[in-house]
């Protein structure tokens, strides 16, 4: 795979979880940020956000994302930044600019589509915002846009209030969609010789998520098809943690063949009655289908539960915390990796999908500004013009 160069105005998660994918591929990812202000702290906040573990610019909840990277600091309020970020697309031969600060402010810091693909005409150029262009003031916030696109409604106890996913997924979600759109447009660039513009809305990306509660509505469903269901599963029963002689497990039948194979194993089969053979009759049990579960499997440990189901080939396991995640088997081997200034190994997610060549281990991130004046130097500024560029405040 050619090794790319992705050039991004970035802070946050959204972006710069999507930008760190590019970064495990290999390619090259300038991270932009802007020069000190004087009204806080400088360059992207969650540089400083979690326990200080590098220096103070470099706190815990900013290091995975930003992996691998390179950073500038660059003043594009001012017309000699925005001129310096031109010959950076162009000498730097940018394959592809990303951004996600509110789309108001496009043509004002001159990262707009039009002026950035003047320059490089066949610039993939990639924006996340809370709802796209169309609503350009809006923010985008993780949290907010989780209770705006009906997460909240459905995630929780149905008898206590609405609750965060454990996860910003939207974040997630809107990175994951600047990196698949990017890899389509690098191919239609590859077909057509023509770069475009990619317009990512978070709130339109989470709602694509609502597959199976949106279309429901349309067929006259009940409330509860489409609100908090708990632990349990809305369709498929029984789905859900029940409790053991020491600990939880978490089952899901998915199947009236799956029901047979549980309500075989001896100690389940006071569960089974006619009604309950099939998933609709279940529904009309449901409650008291869970009641029968949790009186079985509260009377046996966890791991004598777990083996009967193995050796039933019904999905289930015990409810891990991340600490036992990171330990898994599947997974301790795919985990990438940092080494922090100190020389301490930091184990960090896996990639989401094992690609040949990819990158397991990623340099730390670097501080504020870090690799400026090497950059500037790459698109064939000299150290003078550097200078003036640092002493008018246009770099830093």
């Amino acid at each position: 795979m050619k090794r790319r160069t992705v050039l991004s105005m970035e802070q946050a998660l959204s972006l710069p979880s999507a930008t760190l994918r590019f970064a495990q591929l290999g390619w090259r990812v300038i991270r932009i940020e802007s020069t000190p202000t004087g009204a806080g702290l400088p360059g992207d906040p969650n540089r400083y956000i979690g326990s200080r573990v590098a220096d103070d610019d470099r706190r815990s909840y900013f290091v995975a994302p930003n992996v691998g990277k390179e950073a500038i600091a660059l003043n594009l309020k001012d017309e000699a930044g925005r001129q310096v970020l031109q010959r950076l697309v162009r000498e730097l031969d940018v394959d592809v600019f990303c951004c996600n600060t509110v789309p108001s402010r496009y043509e004002a810091l001159g990262i707009d589509y039009r002026t950035l693909s003047a320059v490089k005409p066949d610039l993939i150029w990639a924006g996340i915002s809370a709802m796209g262009p169309q609503y350009p003031e809006a923010p985008g916030y993780d949290p907010v846009m989780q209770a705006m696109v009906g997460y909240m409604e459905v995630t929780g106890d149905p008898n206590g209030p609405p609750m965060l996913a454990g996860i910003p997924v939207i974040d997630l979600k809107a990175g994951d969609e600047l990196y698949a759109n990017v890899m389509a447009a690098l191919l239609e660039r590859h077909e057509t010789g023509r770069g475009s513009q990619i317009h990512v809305s978070m709130l339109q990306a989470a709602a694509s998520w609502l597959i199976t509660v949106l279309p429901l509505i349309d067929f006259g469903c009940q409330p509860s098809e489409i609100t908090r269901a708990g632990n349990e599963h809305r369709k498929f029963i029984p789905t859900n943690v029940y409790p053991t002689s020491d600990g939880y497990v978490f089952l899901a039948i998915g199947s009236d063949v799956q029901w047979r194979r549980l309500t075989a194993i001896p100690k389940f089969a006071p569960v089974a009655n006619e009604v309950r053979a099939t998933n609709e009759g279940r529904h009309r049990e449901r409650e008291a289908i869970h009641r029968d579960m949790a009186a079985v499997t509260s009377r046996h440990p966890a791991d004598e539960i777990l083996a009967d189901l193995r050796g039933a080939t019904i999905p289930a396991t015990r409810i891990l915390d991340i600490r036992q995640v990171r330990e898994l088997p599947q997974l301790r081997d795919k985990l990438t990796r940092t080494t922090m200034p100190d020389g301490r190994v930091i184990h960090m997610q896996p990639m989401a999908v094992d690609v040949e060549g990819a990158r397991g281990d990623l340099p730390f991130p670097p501080s504020y500004g870090a690799d400026t004046e090497r950059v500037l130097t790459q698109a064939g500024y000299s150290a003078n013009e550097v200078a003036t560029l640092r002493s008018a405040g246009v770099i830093a």
